[in-house]
């Protein structure tokens, strides 16, 4: 499985983003049940997800930044 490109997620609208976001964080809270009960079977899953809320919340965080920045601006 490759990991995702952030171009991909940077075409999202900020709805899908932040359903994204919450889709990502619930894929790590079961990914971490399945460790805890011992039936995870594809550990690197973890990382690959890391990875997509990583870039999820970057693309969120400077999106949040150029509305406070043009927010700033017409003032």
């Amino acid at each position: 499985m490759a990991l995702p490109k952030v171009s991909e997620i940077r075409e999202l609208s900020d709805q899908e983003l932040s359903e994204q976001i919450v889709a990502a964080k619930k894929q790590l809270f079961d990914l971490r049940f399945q460790k805890a009960t011992r039936q995870l079977e594809k550990t690197h899953q973890f990382g690959h997800v890391r990875h997509r809320l990583a870039q999820l919340m970057t693309v969120e965080r400077e999106r949040q930044l150029e509305s406070a920045k043009a927010g700033a601006d017409k003032e």
